[in-house]
């Protein structure tokens, strides 16, 4: 398991990781996360955006190194990465890629309790999934070799890691969908049964 983090948001390890290039203001931070499309590779809440560079500072990871005023605009601090932002950012992205978690999604969450669903329905549900898959993975691999050829592999592993996942989801949603729509599901019959006369299956 990975472990606690001073400011443990994963907003800070984009932050730290592009101001790691070099000094820059928060607003700059911010249009080169979104230009990148960090939004695609982690979970970013932007209106924590400033309290989370605050965090940053105020536990020595970022350190303001001077301020600009550009025409009549407010003005902006420029932060710059210290030693120990630079130690904790090694430290979190080595923690990441040693330590497996489980990150529940909420398709696990929906099979979790599929049985209150009707078989059939469910299988209606799954091949349109199938399909959005399918299509979604189409356009990723060609969009995935549009990048290849303009882009280090090294700047592109989190797109094949995704595209890994969902094939991975497409692959065992079309098994599963085979299994409802050959009958092979050992427990299908009584997943009806229970619909049909309630009598609900046991999980012995």
């Amino acid at each position: 398991m990975a472990k606690r983090r001073k400011v443990n948001n994963l907003l800070a390890l984009a932050v730290l990781s592009t101001v790691i290039e070099r000094p820059m203001h928060p607003y700059e931070i911010a249009s080169l996360l979104r230009s990148r499309g960090k939004e695609h590779d982690m979970k970013i809440k932007w209106g924590s955006f400033y309290t989370v560079v605050q965090n940053l500072q105020k536990h020595g990871f970022l350190e303001a190194t001077e301020s600009e005023r550009l025409g009549g605009r407010p003005e902006r601090t420029i932060y710059r990465l210290t030693d120990a932002g630079r130690q904790e950012l090694e430290d979190w992205i080595a923690d990441l890629i040693a330590a497996p978690e489980r990150e529940a999604s909420s398709f696990e969450a929906a099979l979790s309790v599929i049985g209150i669903l009707k078989p059939d329905d469910v299988r209606r549900l799954l091949a349109g999934r199938l399909e959005l898959l399918e299509r979604q993975l189409a356009a990723d691999r060609e969009a995935l070799a549009g990048y290849r050829a303009q882009v280090s592999r090294l700047f592109l592993l989190e797109s094949e890691f995704e595209l890994a996942i969902r094939q991975a989801e497409a692959d065992w949603v079309r098994e599963f969908l085979r299994e409802l729509t050959e009958g092979s599901m050992p427990e299908l019959a009584q997943w009806r049964a229970w619909h049909d006369n309630g009598e609900m299956p046991t999980d012995s």
